[in-house]
């Protein structure tokens, strides 16, 4: 297999740890990446940068895909969120978060297998804040045409590629009428003049989400605006075991960055006991992403066999603490590598 070029972001905390982990088992799996490293976040702030350089920017823009391990985002004060930037830099409208079922790890609910796909770029996360007065701030929610037509014709067409047959989209149009009602009329029209073969509904997203509570595989594909997409796509990682094990992508026309969608830990940083496996998982996104657009089967097939890998891991009980198991970062890895070949 030729070598591919991916830029690599460990990030903060427990980042550096699982960064590792997950190039060990794909190097294992014969994926040749060749990593561009760069920093973000605290760890570029150490190095006297912003919290998002411009030569980690210019590296993603090169080389079109990336690998990101969490970042810390101060609460209430301090820097902007670092992967808000990110995408709003790269312009990478699309946050997709399979949510599956996985061998080994036991949830109240079983054979969940959703795919989420959130607006990236608009809502309340637009960062639109100000204080009227003393005592008074606001935050606005915008919502444009363009964008709300774009991510639903990349939602049907994903779904077409992916062979899922529902999309289903969470909202509250009832009570914001103008920014969630032209979410749904601009998503009612592409499944309607585009792709009326997918089964299409509009759900009010309280009654959703305790839908999705009450039985999760009533659900296929969700599509959602920016903040009901952030807040569902945890709640759904719940029910299948927690942020640990869910992988997560962010897409654009050209740029592509794959990240672990959960924290940085940094109370278990450097103690070795964080689980790779959502960041892993990530990379065999990157991985499946990079076959499509290199026309590169094989880059699939590796993916597809690390899957297949960490799936029989869990299976055989192999776990790391947050799932009920004693397995360190590395131990894991290594539980991986020793299954690659069956």
């Amino acid at each position: 297999m030729k070598t591919y070029q991916a830029v690599l972001i460990p990030g903060d905390g427990i980042g550096p740890e699982i960064t590792v982990a997950v190039k060990k088992v794909l190097s294992a799996a014969g994926a040749g990446i060749e990593w561009i490293e760069r920093k973000a976040g605290i760890a570029a702030l150490a190095d006297g940068s912003g919290v998002m350089p411009e030569e980690t920017i210019e590296a993603i823009q090169e080389h079109q895909v990336g690998l990101k391990g969490p970042c810390t985002t101060p609460v209430g004060k301090g820097f902007s969120s670092v992967n808000v930037q990110l995408r709003k830099r790269l312009d990478l409208y699309a946050a997709v978060r399979p949510v599956r079922s996985l061998p080994g790890v036991k949830t109240r609910f079983e054979n969940v297998d959703l795919i989420i796909i959130r607006e990236n770029t608009e809502g309340l996360y637009s960062g639109v804040e100000n204080e009227v007065t003393p005592g008074v701030v606001m935050s606005m929610k915008v919502a444009t045409e363009g964008a709300c037509s774009r991510i639903a014709k990349w939602a049907f067409r994903y779904a077409t590629q992916r062979k899922r047959k529902k999309i289903s989209v969470f909202h509250k149009a009832n009570i914001m009428k103008m920014t969630d009602g032209l979410f749904i009329k601009c998503a009612e029209e592409v499944h309607r003049i585009d792709y009326p073969n997918i089964e299409y509904e509009e759900v009010i997203i309280d009654a959703g989400c305790m839908k999705l509570v009450q039985d999760p595989t009533q659900f296929d594909m969700l599509l959602l605006e920016n903040l009901y997409g952030d807040v569902v796509s945890d709640l759904c990682a719940g029910q299948v075991g927690g942020l640990g094990v869910i992988p997560g992508a962010n897409i654009g026309d050209r740029e592509a960055v794959f990240e672990a969608v959960h924290g940085s830990a940094p109370d278990i940083a450097g103690k070795g006991v964080a689980n790779p496996l959502a960041l892993l998982m990530s990379a065999v996104m990157m991985l499946n992403h990079m076959s499509d657009k290199e026309h590169e089967p094989e880059l699939r097939e590796v993916g597809g066999k690390i899957k297949a890998a960490y799936n029989q891991a869990l299976s055989d009980g192999c776990k790391t603490r947050d799932l009920g198991g004693e397995l360190g970062t590395d131990e894991f890895a290594d539980r991986v590598i020793e299954r690659l070949n069956g």
